[in-house]
């Protein structure tokens, strides 16, 4: 006769777990809360009693600093001198541009990246000037890059100074992290208004603007490189009586050159990428022309000068990378660099004693004509009408009534304590209640701000853009990291659409799509999908190899080995690929109210353009606390402690 054994609990090891314990306390929650929540709040809206209306001291604190910007000593001795500074620094580089003329400017360029880079970027270098040129692009162009010069060099000097103290001061390191982590979360256009109330329309405000939102990758890199010094050195250094100064300036600086060199990179990009949108508030330049021909809907007249802002890019990312990678080799000496000088000084020399500053108008081509025929063509033809498939105006339509309303529709639908519960839920299972904390009270500032329906708005765009993107992503991330093959041929392409600045992408997405909110998600998916597919690659190629041996020891299937052992080891690679996909598309989305995006992209839109401090400033906040609640829900927290909840 058969013994029976006493069946053990399934909660003896089923309570073990983090998850499920944090689940049961939820389950468990919900039954109290949210009949509670019910009883004293039937409605699904905001309740205006949790509402607190900023439009008067707002509007009086603008109409304030309007009266005595000419007058005040606040504006006279302080902000004047600052935005006069600005003002003559980006006039005296831009003579400078103007002076050398274009063949000076092609020539200086092309032997800079000749001696950081070899003959192969030199020669792309020169192509990409030429092609700002053969554009009719050349004046907004060094327009451009006479802003791009004055900003990268204050960010670089902000962020330097920033990263020294964070690097050198474990207490101004906890002081800036959570501020730097702040600035990086927050979307370009949030920058603007605060800017421009202080400072006017015009260079100085876009200058400052670029400072602000470019110097946080500078001032972490600082840091990160300081920090990571090798000790040993650092210890030798010290054995030979070395001062803090002269431990600095000689071993700390020094060792953390590849980490300035790879900031300096992360500042230039971002520092393109604001100074192209900082043309909504009066800054000339390449900028300002695809503005002003995305508001006429000239496609053409957009490209033309989209064209040279991604050439600037492609060219400035290549030669800074060039620069970090060969960070670490030997210095060629001074003699190579003083004849690459003397060269562009003579080609700029010829140019100006042959007159021929400026590019020739006979040398210039017309591509806006063709390209809106393009257009046009496409309107007719590619929009509608389509056998089977149908148009890309047809795809706008289907997306936007078969995904974004319904989710827009859900979210507004649900009451507002519920949303707050669920963010609460969603960021206390995947962090601490620290993390729900800062998120719950993020979302609730924007209940507080009054625009939570637009908030909304924007947060089911958000989140069917991010939606398609991780789909999209993840599908060509795995193609890449099982096929060498496709990943080379993937990489030139991810490199480009990197590198592009945020408003460009606009200009594509019109052309297909017309205006409305399904562009502004196809932007938005366009901006944020290389960086999904990249860390979703290197995720899946980073995996043990010892893991997937065994796994294919035992048979198991290509198939097999990616559901069960790569993409579960991978997990912290994908969860950033999602944390960075949402931040990504957040800021696009945003920019996407310049094309029928409404809701807080909108908003700010239309703030800046008529000066409505209460309508562009609560829609900026309303911006930075989705995005913090965003960052909170997506990203892990690392937990210091082994046990406990």
């Amino acid at each position: 006769m058969a013994t029976l054994t006493a069946p053990v609990p399934l909660s003896a090891g089923f309570l073990k777990h983090r998850a499920v314990r944090k689940l049961l306390l939820l389950a468990l929650a919900a039954a109290v809360l949210v009949p509670l929540a019910n009883a004293q709040w039937a409605s699904g809206s905001w309740p205006a009693a949790l509402t607190i209306d900023l439009s008067k001291p707002l509007t009086g604190a603008s109409n304030w600093i309007i009266d005595n910007r000419d007058s005040h000593p606040l504006f006279l001795y302080g902000f004047g001198y600052v935005s006069n500074a600005v003002v003559l620094s980006v006039r005296a580089v831009y003579l400078v541009l103007l002076a050398a003329g274009w063949a000076g400017v092609t020539a200086v360029g092309a032997l800079v990246a000749w001696r950081v880079a070899g003959l192969r970027l030199a020669l792309g270098t020169a192509v990409a000037f030429l092609a700002c040129g053969l554009l009719g692009m050349w004046i907004p162009t060094m327009q451009t890059l006479a802003l791009m010069v004055v900003a990268v060099l204050a960010s670089v000097a902000v962020g330097v100074l920033l990263g020294l103290a964070a690097g050198l001061s474990d207490r101004l390191d906890r002081v800036l992290r959570p501020v730097l982590d702040t600035m990086q979360v927050l979307p370009a256009f949030a920058y603007l208004l605060p800017v421009v109330l202080v400072f006017g329309i015009g260079v100085p405000a876009a200058v400052l603007a670029t400072v602000v939102y470019a110097a946080p990758p500078m001032a972490r890199l600082t840091s990160l490189g300081l920090r990571g010094a090798d000790k040993e050195v650092l210890e030798a250094v010290d054995s030979l009586g070395a001062t803090a100064r002269q431990r600095l300036l000689t071993a700390r600086i020094p060792l953390a050159r590849k980490e300035l060199l790879l900031g300096l990179n992360q500042t230039i990009m971002m520092a393109l990428s604001m100074a192209v949108i900082a043309s909504v508030i009066g800054a000339a330049g390449l900028g300002d022309r695809v503005y002003q021909a995305l508001a006429s809907v000239d496609v053409g007249a957009a490209l033309a000068a989209g064209i040279p802002i991604v050439l600037l890019a492609v060219v400035l990312d290549r030669v800074t990378c060039a620069a970090g990678e060969n960070a670490g080799e030997e210095p060629a000496g001074v003699r190579p660099w003083l004849y690459a000088a003397a060269g562009a000084v003579a080609v700029a020399l010829a140019g100006r004693l042959a007159g021929r500053l400026d590019w020739p108008e006979s040398w210039t081509l017309n591509i806006a004509d063709p390209v809106n025929s393009a257009v046009d063509w496409m309107t007719a033809h590619l929009y509608s009408g389509v056998p089977v498939v149908g148009g890309t105006a047809d795809w706008a339509g289907h997306f936007t009534t078969w995904v974004l309303d319904p989710v827009r529709g859900g979210l507004q639908w649900l009451p507002w304590w519920s949303v707050l519960l669920l963010v609460a839920a969603l960021a206390w299972l995947i962090g601490t209640w620290r993390t729900a904390l800062t998120a719950v009270l993020a979302m609730a500032a924007i209940g507080v701000l009054g625009v939570w329906k637009p908030s909304l708005d924007t947060l089911s765009q958000v989140l069917a853009a991010v939606a398609v993107t991780l789909v999209l992503g993840f599908a060509t991330g795995i193609a890449a990291a099982r096929s060498d093959r496709f990943e080379r041929l993937l990489r030139p392409v991810l490199d480009v659409f990197q590198t592009m600045p945020q408003f460009v992408y606009l200009i594509p997405v019109v052309a297909l799509f017309g205006v409305g909110r399904a562009p502004a998600v196809a932007a938005a998916v366009v901006y944020a999908l290389p960086a999904v597919v990249r860390i979703t690659t290197q995720g899946l190629r980073q995996v043990d190899p010892a893991a997937l041996e065994s796994a294919r020891s035992l048979g198991a299937t290509p198939a097999q080995q990616l559901r069960q052992v790569q993409l579960p080891l991978a997990r912290p690679a994908l969860l950033l690929a999602v944390n960075q996909g949402v931040v990504l598309v957040l800021a696009v989305v945003i920019i996407g109210g310049l094309v029928g995006g409404g809701a807080l992209g909108y908003d700010v839109v239309f703030g800046l353009a008529q000066g409505d401090l209460a309508t562009g400033l609560v829609a900026g906040a309303a911006i930075v606390c989705l995005g913090l609640m965003l960052d909170r829900v997506t990203q892990p927290t690392q937990r210091r402690a082994k046990g406990g909840v």
